[in-house]
């Protein structure tokens, strides 16, 4: 009888060495075990017809999202230290959860390339080599480490551009004033870190942005400064085609408002205005123009928006994923694709980032929560 309990009790540390050696095994589900969906209100989620919304995986404050070329999901965040991989299996399940580095400074922003991975801190942008290969011990290096040390603004949402070049945002460090040259921009890299260069002016704090599968032009959020009402001015939705343009702030609005105090002695005339005024104080980050062939035909090349909502209006606004329908570059559509993340005005959760799979469907990042959900279409 001893022998039998203590050969049982060896496999149990056996079995428990390999569950826990190695990564984190968080979220890892079975058909038996699903992942834990404490806190959540899934039930709440309005969608279209035929659209279904799950829990894909928690993640500790999840905001960023890229993905890899074998199965696995690469999430940033803000507010912690963080960067994690996800790999998911063929039937786009949930796996394995992996952290890659900790103790950095708000590791935001991810992105994918020839089998590494960027990551962006505030200051310097990293690269884990050969990533996919190497989940279970990575190491990175820093390829550029000039960007400024402000942390008002100064996370950053990264991307690589059809030219090969990574798009790097530097928001304005405050919410509105006059800075130095390199800040309120969308700035860009090569892969090596070199060949620094000012894409976009006049950006007071972009966390979202993604190029037209057509065109190939730059299409991307920014956010509106604070404390000028509750109803102005718009969050923004931009456009991008060419090198060198300039949005505005901190001397125009939505375009069309002149800042109370910056905006003195300017024209309205003499800047790039929004192709969409997204709504006042949204914070709508992330977005994406859905490419993929899940959802019904005319959603493609539609562009999704993730809106993690206001936290400066008695009445609140946002806490949902919008849609834009563009006819050529003018938007023809803006409407709600998802809301139900907040009830009655309290919120449950705060979208931050969508990214598609390689099925179609649609990934929402949650930092609130800690969950990542998928959006999936069934006719």
């Amino acid at each position: 009888m001893f022998n039998y309990y203590f050969s049982s009790l060896l496999l149990v540390l056996i079995f428990s060495s390999l569950n826990f050696g190695c990564g984190s095994r968080l979220n890892e589900s079975s058909d038996s075990e699903l992942p834990d969906t404490s806190g959540l209100k899934l039930e709440k989620i309005k969608l279209p017809p035929g659209f279904k919304i799950e829990l894909f995986a928690r993640i500790e404050n999840a905001r960023s999202m890229t993905l890899g070329d074998s199965s696995t999901l690469f999430v940033g965040n803000r507010n912690g230290d963080k960067v994690f991989a996800v790999k998911f299996d063929d039937n786009f399940k949930a796996g394995r959860v992996y952290t890659l580095a900790s103790g950095l400074n708000m590791p935001n922003g991810v992105a994918f390339a020839d089998g590494d991975l960027y990551v962006a801190e505030v200051n310097r942008i990293l690269k884990f080599s050969n990533i996919e290969n190497t989940l279970e011990n990575p190491e990175y290096s820093v390829i550029y480490d000039k960007y400024p040390t402000d942390k008002h603004h100064g996370w950053k949402f990264i991307a690589f551009g059809p030219d090969g070049k990574l798009y790097i945002p530097v928001g304005a460090p405050c919410n509105v004033c006059e800075a130095a040259e390199i800040y309120s921009t969308i700035t860009r890299i090569n892969k090596d870190g070199t060949g620094f260069e000012i894409f976009a002016k006049g950006v007071r704090n972009t966390v979202g942005f993604d190029w037209h599968p057509v065109t190939n032009e730059l299409w991307f959020t920014d956010n509106g400064r604070d404390l000028m009402g509750e109803d102005i001015p718009s969050d923004e939705l931009n456009h991008a085609p060419i090198k060198g343009m300039h949005f505005g702030f901190p001397y125009v609005h939505q375009g069309e408002i002149l800042d109370p105090e910056f905006g003195k002695g300017y024209s309205v005339k003499n800047y790039v205005k929004p192709k969409q005024k997204l709504g006042p104080h949204v914070a709508a980050l992330g977005m994406r123009f859905y490419k993929g062939n899940m959802f019904p035909e005319n959603y493609k090349n539609r562009i999704f928006i993730a809106q993690r909502g206001s936290w400066n209006r008695t009445v609140k606004i946002g806490y949902r994923i919008m849609m834009v329908e563009l006819v050529g570059n003018e938007v023809l559509y803006y409407d709600v694709f998802a809301d139900g993340w907040l009830d009655n005005d309290l919120f449950w959760g705060r979208p931050v980032d969508v990214q598609e799979l390689p099925d179609g469907s649609l990934l929402i990042s949650d930092d609130y929560s800690g969950s990542i959900y998928r959006v999936t279409y069934k006719n």
